[in-house]
């Protein structure tokens, strides 16, 4: 197949010219038949003329050489007339031995007369047909005896030319069709195809933006749709270039801060050894806030590398965990908000302790942003931690009486650098929160709450105990 007719404007061409030739076929049908009964009664008008005539002149006979006139000028073999019950022989030369064909066309029906016209078109020109007939209004039948040479004849040439009329039409139709369906349609779609090509080749240049036109139609609501998404990606690719270039400058600076936090743990452990009281309550805080620290720094490259490490689950005291949280944020110093760990004593959760930790560090910080941000003057700013186990799972709430989160951050939730909920914030809190649960095979979120403030919720379930491994733990603690 030729290339121009591969492709969508050939195709259209080609569909054009089909339906219309198609058009033409069913014209064609009904027009044949019309054309071969127009033809015969042409015939039959012809001939009652003459039998008119004729019948005047009874009861005369009526000579050789007028009959023979009479049948060249009707194109007939035999004339005869039906009247008053009695049929009446006028005329006749060169009878033929046999009638192939016999057609009454006081009654002929649409599918008779399509299916006649066709029998004829391709099965006749050798063959005696015979043509009945009224003469006007009357109740005298006209019978005709006729070769159909010439209607056989007649049919191919109307055949001939009603097909060449078609290819001319349907040519000179499809052009002006196709030339407009290509300025319409054809022409807008390889404008936006090229665009797209060029946008995939250079995605970062400003000017490959598809500019759509203002057209209310199909394609130009195409367009104005390809162009916004264009801009959005440009601003994404934008976005991801930025965060590429900040990965590798946290990475430095990680590389750096690992290194002061190994000197920081070293003078720790030296300090830790000092036989002072105050300095044995304090250093095993600072100990811990340096280990973590550390496990934060290891923890930067992993996150940029769209990875954590898997958690080490263990049985874990949540109300010491939160204890810990507490002492991190340092709320002691801060009386303008209170503290309330309502978790049971006792309660334990199957959790890896340090990812636990920075997930309700995470959103207590959070909260505690919020709050020194709003200034009561009736009540004290309070942040409540709340659990209970149902069965094998832990829910934890995370509540405070703040502002509550602005509609941006909420339609942003947990998406880095989008759901911050505070200017100049960068929702990286959220997002490595909801990593770890995930990460947990549990579910976090933020619960509509009556009052004000902000409720999020954490829910993780205890691991699955597999048969084997509790039956080998059931006989060694026998």
């Amino acid at each position: 197949m030729p290339r121009f007719l591969s492709g969508l404007s050939g195709r259209i061409l080609m569909l054009t010219v089909a339906i219309i030739m198609f058009a033409e076929i069913v014209f064609f049908v009904p027009a044949v038949a019309t054309m071969r009964l127009r033809w015969l009664d042409d015939r039959l008008n012809t001939a009652a003329a003459a039998v008119t005539v004729i019948d005047g002149l009874q009861p005369l006979s009526l000579p050789r050489a007028l009959q023979d006139e009479t049948l060249m000028a009707t194109g007939t073999k035999a004339i005869v007339l039906r009247k008053d019950g009695m049929s009446q022989l006028l005329a006749v030369t060169d009878m033929p031995p046999e009638i192939s064909r016999s057609y009454d066309l006081t009654d002929v029906g649409p599918v008779e007369a399509v299916v006649d016209a066709f029998d004829e078109l391709l099965f006749g020109g050798d063959r005696a047909i015979r043509i009945l007939g009224n003469i006007g209004d009357s109740d005298a039948i006209i019978e005709l005896v006729i070769s159909d040479d010439e209607l056989r004849h007649a049919l191919l040439i109307y055949a001939r030319n009603i097909f060449a009329l078609s290819i001319l039409l349907s040519s000179v139709t499809a052009m002006l069709i196709f030339f407009r369906l290509n300025s319409m349609l054809v022409r807008p779609l390889r404008r936006q195809i090229a665009n797209m090509q060029a946008f995939s080749e250079h995605p970062d240049l400003p000017e490959s933006v598809f500019r759509p036109s203002a057209e209310p139609d199909e394609l130009g609501i195409a367009g104005r749709h390809l162009a916004t998404m264009q801009s959005e990606l440009q601003k994404t690719l934008r976005q991801q270039k930025r965060l590429a270039e900040l990965g590798l400058a946290v990475s430095k600076i990680n590389h750096d801060m690992r290194n002061i936090l190994s000197a920081a743990q070293l003078m720790s452990d030296r300090i830790a050894g000092i036989d002072d009281p105050v300095v044995k309550r304090v250093a095993p805080k600072l100990l811990r806030a340096i280990d973590r620290a550390a496990a934060y720094s290891r923890s930067v490259l992993s996150y940029g590398q769209v990875s954590e490490a898997e958690p080490k689950r263990r049985m874990v005291d949540v109300q010491s965990l939160v204890n810990d949280v507490h002492d991190y944020l340092e709320l002691s110093a801060d009386p303008s908000i209170e503290w309330i760990n309502r978790v049971p004593e006792g309660l334990k959760i199957d959790a890896d302790p340090e990812q636990l930790f920075r997930v309700i560090f995470n959103l207590c910080r959070n909260s505690v942003e919020a709050l020194g941000q709003q200034v009561k003057a009736e009540s004290v700013n309070c942040l409540t931690i709340s659990a209970q186990r149902h069965g094998s799972v832990v829910s934890l709430t995370i509540d405070d009486t703040g502002p509550g989160m602005p509609q941006k951050a909420r339609e942003n939730l947990f998406a880095a650098f989008r759901g911050s909920a505070r200017s100049g914030g960068t929702g990286l809190g959220l997002a490595i929160a909801r990593e770890l649960v995930l990460a947990h095979g549990g579910t976090i979120g933020l619960v509509e709450k009556a009052g004000q403030g902000t409720l999020f919720r954490i829910e993780i379930p205890d691991r699955p105990v597999m048969l084997e491994s509790w039956r080998e733990e059931s006989e060694a603690g026998s």
